[in-house]
């Protein structure tokens, strides 16, 4: 054969061999490689499987029926789920408990619920609907009530800087609190009932922790527009400088700052059982610790496992300041116990929307005008005879006791609630549409807020000035017995005239005992 044909002969069984090794590797090798992977996860299936039978035979059936995985902070107001009582309990129904501290991140928590990687988790009222106005959903309801913060919340300040909450109303003042927090919500609450018109567009200045809030105090002057928006115990550590008062706390609000228990939907409908006896369970525990001294030492224990040193005294106001919500209270604020004048969730729900969409915390209701949407009494229904304990449970309420003349007289005027002015026609005190729109609006702001009101009538100066004392005192008097009629407490109201001003309007002034 010569040199070239040899050659040709290399080139085309190179050729052929080089086509060969392609071919395997595009149609066979593949099939090979899914084969052995295929093989490989049998064996590995069939190996678990054997280890699955071999413990079947030298163990038992797990104790467990259903675990419950549950999303919270460290805040104290969640000691009870916390408590070994609450874990053991739960264990001896077969229910495992998982509790997952998310450091308050509520938008995590939600997406959480939402995912299924929990099943109930912990939210104040505000933070539930800002949380699903920002996600654009509703994954989650409340089916049961845990506590409302009635003075654990603060905003305090420098006495002489601020005395009252008039005295905030200015465009350099700031309030320093933790963003997404039961303090921005007590702040945006007193925003909202307050005349505060002259605030900055944006008067928050705003802090990593509660820590991080005292920090910023002990580095302010006294002289700084600053107002402190804090917790329990961080309140109290700031009182012990003299100068320093609570300008308002959360007791003046009731239903501003409310805990709330919240299931997933999913969860709710494939382990109802479960969710039923976690809220039962929840309520009996809370029962054992009614007392106070028990709470005290649940509060101190508690706060000592999350790494925070109460001493007695903190933990004090602290229990003082929490009203954790039991059986009967919980019941009536599903409105399935009547007969209490505890406001219903869905009114709770309501207001604290309201508040706010009015100070542009959210751009819209999340659930669009259905407050009803964000809670299940379905739960609560099922406990309405359910008795925790032996002893009858106090159902605590927010009446307002009556003044004598001298204790209305010495009443602290703390701050003009945050309501447009009515005018009257000159000459008269009747009663525009206008102005009982506006009165039908401030009845519900009224309720729920725990001042004393002055209800202030003015009157022009021209003409005869005893008229129009008269005609301011008549005009205040008018404005009283309309919002008495409409619902407000007789006891907290009263009407006076002013030394006519040249106003025709009539004003309302928010106030306090002295303590």
């Amino acid at each position: 054969m010569s040199k070239g044909k040899l050659l040709a002969a290399s080139i085309v069984w190179l050729l052929i061999l080089v086509i060969g090794v392609v071919t395997w590797k595009v149609f066979f090798a593949p099939a090979v490689e899914v084969s052995q992977a295929e093989r490989e996860r049998q064996q590995a299936e069939e190996a678990r499987q054997q280890r699955d039978l071999e413990m079947r035979r030298g163990g038992s059936d797990s104790r467990y029926r259903s675990q419950v995985v549950i999303a919270l902070d460290g805040f104290s107001g969640y000691a009870v789920l916390r408590s070994d009582e609450f874990a053991d309990e739960l264990r001896n129904q077969g229910i495992k408990l998982q509790l997952v501290d998310d450091g308050a991140n509520y938008a995590e928590r939600l997406a959480a619920l939402r995912r299924g990687e929990t099943d109930l988790a912990v939210f104040t009222i505000d933070a539930l609907v800002k949380t699903c106005a920002e996600s654009g959903q509703l994954p989650a309801t409340i089916v049961a009530l845990i506590d409302e913060t009635v003075g654990a919340d603060a905003i305090v300040t420098y006495r002489d800087t601020f005395p009252t909450v008039d005295s905030l109303n200015g465009p350099e003042t700031k309030f320093v609190l933790t963003p997404d927090s039961p303090s921005e919500t007590l702040a945006r609450v007193v925003m909202s009932r307050f005349r505060l018109d002259a605030l900055g567009p944006d008067p928050f200045v705003k802090a990593e922790s509660a820590d991080d809030v005292f920090q910023r105090y002990k580095a302010a002057r006294p002289v700084d527009k600053l107002a402190y928006v804090v917790w329990e115990p961080v309140v109290t550590q700031m009182l012990q400088n003299d100068r320093m008062h609570v300008l308002v706390d959360s007791s003046r609000f009731p239903s501003a700052i409310v805990d709330v228990l919240v299931a997933s939907d999913d969860y709710i409908a494939k382990n109802r059982d479960t969710v039923l006896q976690v809220v039962k369970t929840y309520l009996h525990v809370n029962y054992l610790y009614q007392k106070q001294d028990r709470r005290i030492e649940l509060v101190i224990k508690d706060a000592a496992a999350t790494g925070t040193q109460l001493t007695r005294d903190e933990a004090t106001r602290l229990v003082e300041g929490v009203w954790w919500k039991n059986t009967q209270e919980n019941l009536a604020h599903f409105g399935i116990r009547r007969g209490t004048n505890l406001t219903h969730l869905e009114d709770m729900i309501a207001g604290v929307t309201q508040v706010l969409l009015e100070s542009h915390s959210i751009p819209s209701d999340p659930a669009d005008g259905h407050p009803n949407y964000l809670y299940n009494d379905s739960i609560m229904n099922d406990l309405a005879d359910f008795q925790p304990g032996v002893d009858e449970e106090m159902i605590r309420g927010t009446e307002m006791p009556a003044l004598s003349d001298d204790e209305w007289g010495s009443l602290v005027e703390v701050g003009t609630a945050r309501t447009p002015s009515l005018v009257f026609a000159r000459g008269t005190a009747r009663l525009t549409e206008r102005s009982r729109s506006i009165l039908d609006e401030l009845v519900g702001a009224l309720q729920t807020t725990r001042y004393y009101v002055i209800v202030r009538g003015n009157a022009s100066q021209r003409g005869n000035m005893e008229a129009n004392k008269k005609l301011a005192e008549e005009r205040a008097r008018q404005v009283e017995r309309y919002l008495v009629e409409h619902g407000v407490d007789r006891d907290r109201i009263r009407a006076i005239g002013v030394q006519p001003s040249g106003s025709t309007s009539v004003s309302f002034v928010l106030g306090e005992l002295p303590y």
